[in-house]
């Protein structure tokens, strides 16, 4: 605590006009990460994984612009994304059979100019209303949607869905988009350009409006603006996005299926992400489209029990970082400026390492009991992270619920020791505000 004290010096900050060099560095970065990493990951699984994370990409700042931007909670953000998908690979099909000429390069627009259609047709019922009536609204319409998918079969495609090809046509440049590879750097191209887009969306007068709404919309409409109007175009601007989103996943997997993009699961997850990621933050979303990739790929194939070490996770940031991923890196990277972060190396260090144990103690019960639960039929040893765990042994449990506990303990001696070093370190920052603005 001492160090944090006497690190006190004033900070210096260097501008550079009229470039702001900063954000110029963070877009290159962006895009020489899009470029590079299927050059660094090339297995079929990461190359499946980076096209999921492009477009998801796309949809979870979608999403974030009704839910951060404009504080309209949404449970039906994948009736956008879906009616957008099911309007692409129409389309594709279509142009495959020479009836259109729409190139591949283009179906996403197509995509988003459906999203954008239903969300013209939707939203002026749901921007009537806002808070909690706004989210029943998009609860009830996304479910009246997925019900009425079994009704129109030519369309929706039933149960099988609709499924195409999407090496159609003449070679553009001589890409055919057959090889995942094209089909990522596709993806990369658009996620790189609706990031950028969006992005500017920010810094618009329609934007900066529109988090006026969401703050404090009384005073908006004293000032003479129409609120309803303001969350109706955003919605609609989102819808668009949603739409490119869902036209580039019907191009990765060439199959769109009513069941799986247009249930209120895929809209719960778009939300729980994209709160994970950060909402209040613009890239906290890209962050969540990234969890969202891994939780649903790789956690999902080591454990049955994936969906409530998700709720754990999501419990977990509600009560100690309800900002999510995105406010953690603010925090610190604030902490960091202001040269304070030193002793912080040590605390997270203990943090992550009793934090281990006690996942280590609190998976192993729960796989067990999975285990005994769904495959007791196969034995009572079950294999978890290269260990194997004997649900008849009384000294596995033992061994399982004491690193539970030991961890737990250990983990809570260190917060409380990093919570006071964190409470000096933001008085000293506070301290420094202050004094610079007396200055």
């Amino acid at each position: 605590m001492n160090s944090i004290a006497s690190a006190s010096a004033p900070v210096r900050y260097h501008r550079f006009k009229p470039w702001n060099l900063g954000r110029i560095l963070v877009w290159s970065l962006f895009a020489i990460a899009l470029i590079v990493a299927p050059m660094l990951f090339r297995s079929s699984l990461a190359l499946t994984m980076l096209s999921q994370i492009g477009y998801l990409i796309i949809i979870c700042l979608s999403y974030n612009m009704l839910l951060g931007q404009g504080g309209m909670l949404s449970f039906g953000h994948a009736v956008y994304t879906g009616l957008g998908s099911f309007i692409a690979i129409h389309t594709m099909n279509l142009a495959a059979k020479g009836s259109i000429p729409v190139p591949l390069v283009l179906i996403p627009l197509v995509g988003g100019l459906g999203g954008m259609f239903f969300a013209i047709l939707f939203g002026y019922v749901t921007t009537k209303k806002s808070g909690t009536t706004f989210a029943m609204i998009t609860l009830g319409l996304g479910e009246l949607v997925a019900s009425m998918a079994l009704m129109f079969p030519t369309f929706f495609g039933g149960e099988g869905g609709i499924t195409t090809n999407r090496v159609y046509g003449t070679p553009l440049f001589g890409l055919d988009f057959g090889s995942q590879t094209q089909v990522y750097y596709l993806i990369a191209v658009y996620c790189f350009i609706c990031t950028a887009l969006m992005f500017a969306f920010t810094g618009t007068p329609l934007g900066r409006i529109l988090n006026a709404v969401r703050d404090n919309p009384e005073r908006v409409e004293f000032i003479g603006y129409n609120t309803q109007r303001v969350r109706y175009t955003a919605f609609i601007i989102a819808g668009f996005f949603a739409g490119i989103g869902g036209g580039l996943a019907s191009i990765n997997f060439e199959i769109v299926n009513a069941a799986d993009s247009l249930n209120g699961l895929r809209s719960g997850g778009y939300l729980l992400f994209t709160f994970l990621g950060g909402a209040t933050f613009f890239f906290g979303p890209i962050i969540g489209a990234v969890l969202l990739v891994f939780a649903s790929i790789l956690l999902s194939e080591l454990s049955k029990a994936w969906l409530l070490y998700l709720g754990l996770i999501f419990l977990f940031m509600v009560m100690f970082a309800p900002g999510g991923v995105a406010s953690l890196i603010m925090m610190n990277l604030r902490v960091a400026k202001f040269g304070l972060f030193k002793p912080f190396w040590k605390l997270y260090a203990g943090l992550f390492a009793t934090g281990a144990v006690l996942v280590a103690g609190v998976a192993s019960v729960v796989e067990m009991i999975y285990h005994m639960q769904l495959n007791a039929a196969l034995g009572p040893t079950v294999r978890f992270f290269g260990f194997t765990l004997d649900t008849s042994s009384a000294t596995t449990w033992a061994v399982s619920i004491g690193l539970m506990v030991v961890g737990g303990v250990l983990m809570e001696i260190v917060r409380r020791r990093f919570v006071r070093e964190w409470g000096a370190a933001q008085e000293v920052i506070e301290r420094e505000i202050k004094r610079g603005e007396t200055a």
